[in-house]
This record gives C-alpha cells, structure tokens and sequence, in this order.
C-alpha cells in the first residue's frame, strides 16, 4: 500500500452526474496521487474523497461514451446476479449481499423501502455489504449504503474502503444510481444525491494511459 502524510486533507468533489464524478475524481488522482501499491499492483492514490453528484443517473452520457463495456457488464452482473464472483476468489456477490444477505433470505433493500416508508425522518435505514462470517480474506469495496429522505427525495450515502477509478469506479457508481432510483420507485419519490465517502481513491498504473485518453476527450 502507499505511504501517506501523517495528515492528509479531505477532499469533497461536487458534480453534477456520476459521469462528471468520474472524471473530476480521476483527473484529480492523476494529477496530485502519490505513488502506491494495492493488492501488490502499482496505484497512484489519493485518500479521503467525497463525490457529492447532484443528479445522479445510471443511463450516463459521459459513462456510456467513455467507458468499457465489459467492465460495465461485469459490474452489473456483480450487483444482479447472485452467483459468486470468482475474479473475488468466488466471494459472494453485491446481489446476494443486498437482496439475500448471508444467504438467509434477508432482503436489505425491501427493509430500506419499509423502513423509511413507515418512518420518513428515519436517519437509520441503513445496510451493509460486509458479511463477516465468510469475508475473512475479501472485504466488499462498497460497505455501506445509508439512505434517507431530505427534503423529500431519497438520498444515499455510500461508503468504500477503496475504489479503482480506472477500471471499476465508473460501474460501481451506475450500479449505486441504479439501485438509488429503485429504491425510490419504491417509495413513490423522487432521487436527491447521491453522496460516495471513499477512503482510499486510486488508479492502477495499466490504467493511467486509458484514464489520459478519456480526460483529453472531455
């Protein structure tokens, strides 16, 4: 992993969609990253981010110009399909995490529409992804979701250990938008922010031209 300064700044990032997220969180790792490692792999990183999207939509124009299909397929199927991933070493699947927690039939999503439905000023409709009784070698990037309903609309707030902004970051938020407007179909209401708290917000070094390529096209 990288060495970091003792104290290093939060940074919050506010966009308009989750395609201009993506390119501003990115942007700003290539430019000010330090020099790290992840999973044995060279990263430039950069820690402490908040993207603060203000209208949060998975059919992204910027995402669907710029990004790679498969990569969007594989996260897509990673957040639907609950079958186990086995590029995570067969680790369960965000599906099975969100709507079979554990494998107990828990559907977490359905607890989150119920649970602000009879309460509209909740601020615990809250769930995770981490299962740790079985993620003892992988733990899930995006471990929690927290939604709520200020000023009427369902907003979410997200929290990642660590997101890979060159080859995943990108899918991870289509995917996270997606489920944020179901759950407000689900409740009848309109989609608010959505709001992704990331620890440590990198970019393999086999990405850094791609991710040049991308931001020189705008």
């Amino acid at each position: 992993m990288a060495t970091r300064p003792v104290v290093d700044e939060p940074r919050i990032l506010s966009a308009g969609t989750i395609g201009e997220a993506w390119l501003a969180v990115a942007g700003r790792i290539l430019a000010e990253g330090v020099a790290g490692r992840y999973d044995g792999l060279p990263i430039r990183e950069i820690s402490l981010v908040t993207l603060a999207v203000q209208r949060p939509d998975p059919s992204d124009e910027i995402i669907a110009r710029h990004a790679e299909p498969e990569r969007l397929a594989w996260m897509h199927a990673n957040f639907v399909d609950h079958a186990r991933v086995a590029a995570l070493g067969d680790a369960d699947s965000y599906a099975t995490r969100l709507f079979d927690y554990e494998h107990s039939g828990r559907d977490q999503i359905a607890w989150v529409i119920e649970r602000l439905r009879e309460d509209p000023a909740s601020r615990s409709a809250t769930i995770t992804t981490f299962q740790p009784h079985t993620d003892t070698t992988y733990v899930p990037c995006v471990s929690m979701l927290d939604f709520w309903l200020p000023g009427g609309a369902v907003e979410l707030v997200v929290y990642a250990h660590s997101i890979d902004f060159g080859a995943k970051g990108y899918g991870n938020l289509v995917e996270l938008a997606a489920l944020q407007r179901h759950v407000a179909a689900g409740l009848g209401l309109p989609v608010g922010r959505l709001l992704m708290i990331v620890k440590s917000a990198h970019v393999y070094e086999t990405e850094r031209a791609y991710l040049q390529g991308v931001l020189a096209a705008g």
